[in-house]
This record gives structure tokens, sequence and C-alpha cells, in this order.
């Protein structure tokens, strides 16, 4: 396939913290509650739910970029345009290993205790993203 035959959509990533990504993207792969789910050019009108993980965006020149989200939403609209909102988005390289560590620690700790049904389900959310960042951080960084 031919460089020209290749469809980009604009694609804007953004956080509380600020914009993680606004340019042009051949792909992105978000997390969703059962797995991951693919975007592209051309992709049909949706709002899809997005949960703590591991997203990933093919830019124009064939590069991945690798990102940690946590809970947000995705939505892609007829004009080619993707917006991604999510609470927090951040470089696997600019994960400090040993917070996320303590982080997971104190999550599973927090776990042990007795607690109410709402401070348990905050809790495993709390261990669900500190086990993300750790594997992804070890993954990712170089």
């Amino acid at each position: 396939m031919s460089e020209q035959n290749i469809k980009t959509f604009h694609l804007q990533v953004m956080s509380v913290n600020g914009t993680f990504y606004d340019d042009d993207a051949l792909e992105i792969i978000v997390p969703c509650e059962d797995g991951e789910m693919a975007i592209l050019y051309g992709h049909e009108e949706m709002i899809l739910a997005i949960y703590d993980g591991i997203l990933k965006i093919k830019k124009p020149d064939g590069e991945w970029l690798i990102g940690v989200v946590s809970i947000g939403s995705l939505q892609v609209t007829t004009d080619n345009r993707c917006i991604v909102i999510v609470n927090t988005v951040e470089n696997p390289k600019d994960i400090d290993k040993r917070r996320a560590q303590e982080a997971y620690e104190f999550a599973m700790e927090h776990l042990q205790q007795q607690q109410s049904i709402k401070e348990f389900k905050k809790s495993q959310a709390g261990l669900a993203r500190a086990l993300t960042r750790l594997k992804a951080a070890s993954r990712y960084q170089e």
C-alpha cells in the first residue's frame, strides 16, 4: 500500500493535567471493559468508556506512542475526529517505579482491611491503577 493511500484522522487525548496528544493518527487502541478497541480512519460514530490501562497511538510516521490512562471516554465523530478525555494519562517513561510500587503496596494493605463496599471498590480501583502503572513502567521504560 503506498503512503498516499494511508488515511489519518485527527486525534486529541486530554486529561485534567493537559493535552497528551493533538495531531493526526493512523490508529488508536484503548483499554475497554472487555479488552481493547482499535479506532481507524472512517470508524463509525460512537462514544466508548475507557478503563485503566495502556493506550497506544500509531502516528502517521508509523511510530507508536504509549500512554498509561485511567478511566474516561472516547468519542468518534463522522468528520474523522476522535477525542479522548481521561482522568489521567502519562508516558510510561515518566512513571516513578518506586512511587508506583508504594501505591501498589498501600492498595494491597487497604484491601486486607474491613471496609464498606464503597471503600472496597475504591481500593480495588487504586490497586488496578497502581498495577497498570507498574507493568507499563517495567515494560515500556528503556
